[in-house]
């Protein structure tokens, strides 16, 4: 197919404006330029780069996979609710989760340094710390799906942006010494899928 040499023009002219608003507005962007056998210069524009950022919140189920060797605190399963917030212009995010069982509730906010692997894919690795709510059962904190009293936590974890609008996130969580009178440390698995704003 042969184009006229006003429309050839067009065509270019309409591709570097385009290229022009999306490297002026702060977008990621990589552009190469293609020769057709009608010897016309195209831009192609990448505009997906990889990994995501912004915020989201979501909710799922969170499960405690460890023991603590005392009364309260068997293997748990339970359900959180997640969020994240990009700090701008950089690869670190705030995080926070709420990871509830029947009788008792873990608040744990995190700072992560997130690692864009994929399109739309980013890796977490960060450090935070796990409030316990002080309910008790015969003087011993009620269990959590992180243990049943405050501990520095380690966390790794991936999530994915489906469409612009929902994200799935799955992370592991290890609560350092997590049980009271115990050395044992508190291994959890959350997973859900959130709301991307």
């Amino acid at each position: 197919m042969k184009f006229s040499s006003n429309v050839s023009r067009a065509i270019v002219a309409v591709s570097v404006v385009t290229g022009a608003a999306i490297w002026v507005s702060g977008g990621s962007a990589s552009a190469q330029t293609v020769n057709s056998t009608t010897n016309v210069d195209v831009v192609i524009v990448d505009t997906n780069p990889q990994g995501f950022g912004g915020a989201y919140i979501g909710a799922g189920p969170s499960a405690k996979i460890t023991n603590g060797g005392q009364a309260n605190t068997s293997a748990l399963f339970g359900g959180n609710i997640q969020g994240r917030v990009q700090i701008p212009n950089t690869p670190v995010s705030a995080r926070g989760s709420v990871m509830f069982g029947p009788n008792n509730a873990a608040i744990v906010p995190m700072v992560t340094y997130d690692l864009p692997v994929a399109r739309n894919t980013n890796v977490y690795a960060g450090v935070g710390y796990s409030f316990v709510e002080d309910k008790q059962s015969f003087g011993v904190k009620k269990n959590t799906p992180m243990g049943n009293k405050n501990a520095p936590v380690v966390v790794v974890g991936a999530e994915h942006s489906i469409t612009r609008d929902f994200v799935v996130y799955g992370d592991v969580k290890l609560g350092i010494k997590a049980y009271e009178n115990s050395p044992a440390s508190a291994v959890n698995l959350t997973a859900g899928a959130g709301y991307r704003f």
